[in-house]
């Protein structure tokens, strides 16, 4: 085997220049791409400020046993430093499986379980029902698809403040149940039924985005593929099957994400609805680290810190195996 070697460098032609160091690669990167580095500097500066710090010193937190009796403030004019200690994961352990972890946690974690799956659940099914419709040829269905979207495009305080004027005692739906002879539920005070109204309005709020979104997908679909199937003797369930579902494959896995992200984290209609210290029972996670860290005397910032540590992992790790889950149905379905 003959070699060809450059004279001039005595090297070996064909030969890969030895790999730069990380700080010559950095140098390189920089004097090529600065622009798109400059950039983007002010949105990297801006979410480091709003959001890593917080989420590092939340983290820290959650380290120690601070609380709103430990922690530096100022009273007047005098300054009064912190003394709360470093606890190492005590705060985890004490969540997790402490004596009262059940009533404090796993209660709370299994019913924002279920109220995420019956959320979602319910804005898919009825918001794919309306996409249906309204991508069907009807007279009005401009004016269909504004009066759908108003729930979404009423500022969420009002409408949640709306319905909470609604289920009240002496409220609209009872006087009308009551009209017509039926039992009128405690909506705002028994669990059950507050439970049922929290899922209610959720799903009065939830339900226009899903819509929108899945009729952007139908719309998308070849409309050829359903005139093929229709002259293949496909019945109307058949072409919903197997052509609809899978044509929505990736609107639906995003929006789905979204949905389950956006109602496991859902603070505001809770809050709204039931208000800072009542209905113990229809908490859900954030909203039960909200009244730990805001709702209570001492503020319990550490564990509050905690629970927003434990949500976060919890996502992240759903998000991590929904991921997977769909490129393992994407490779099978290939």
């Amino acid at each position: 085997m003959t070699v060809a070697i450059d004279r001039a460098t005595g090297k070996r032609r064909g030969d890969r220049a030895p790999r730069p160091g990380l700080g010559q690669r950095v140098r390189n990167g920089l004097q090529k791409y600065w622009y798109a580095y400059a950039m983007i500097a002010p949105v990297v500066v801006v979410l480091g400020v709003l959001v890593g710090y917080p989420l590092v010193r939340g983290f820290y937190l959650t380290l120690t046993d601070a609380n709103s009796l430990n922690s530096a403030r100022t009273i007047g004019v005098n300054h009064i430093d912190a003394t709360y200690k470093f606890i190492g994961l005590d705060n985890y352990q004490d969540i997790l499986f402490g004596p009262t972890a059940y009533d404090r946690f796993w209660s709370h974690f299994l019913w924002t379980v279920f109220w995420t799956v019956a959320c979602v659940a319910l804005h898919y099914a009825i918001g794919l029902g309306l996409a249906l419709m309204l991508n069907q040829k009807l007279r009005g269905r401009t004016v269909y698809r504004l009066l759908l979207v108003l729930p979404w495009a009423v500022p969420t305080f009002v409408t949640v403040f709306s319905w909470r004027i609604m289920l009240a005692d002496s409220g609209v739906l009872n006087q009308m149940l009551g009209s017509l002879h039926l039992p009128q539920p405690e909506w705002l005070e028994d669990t059950f039924w507050q439970r049922f109204s929290a899922i209610m309005v959720n799903t009065w709020c939830g339900v226009p985005f899903m819509m929108l979104s899945l009729l952007g997908g139908l719309q998308s679909i070849d409309s050829s593929l359903y005139e093929a199937a229709e002259m293949d003797g496909a019945t109307a369930w058949q072409r919903f099957r197997h052509v609809t579902l899978p044509g929505l494959r990736s609107v639906s896995s995003t929006v789905v994400l979204l949905g389950i992200i956006w109602t496991f984290n859902q603070f505001v209609i809770i809050f709204l609805l039931f208000g800072k210290n009542s209905a113990p029972d229809a908490q859900i996670l954030v909203t039960w680290a909200y009244a730990l860290g805001f709702g209570q005397q001492p503020r319990d910032f550490a564990q509050s810190a905690a629970y927003g540590v434990l949500l976060l992992s919890i996502l992240t790790v759903f998000t991590s195996f929904y991921f997977r889950w769909l490129k393992r149905n994407d490779q099978l379905a290939v």
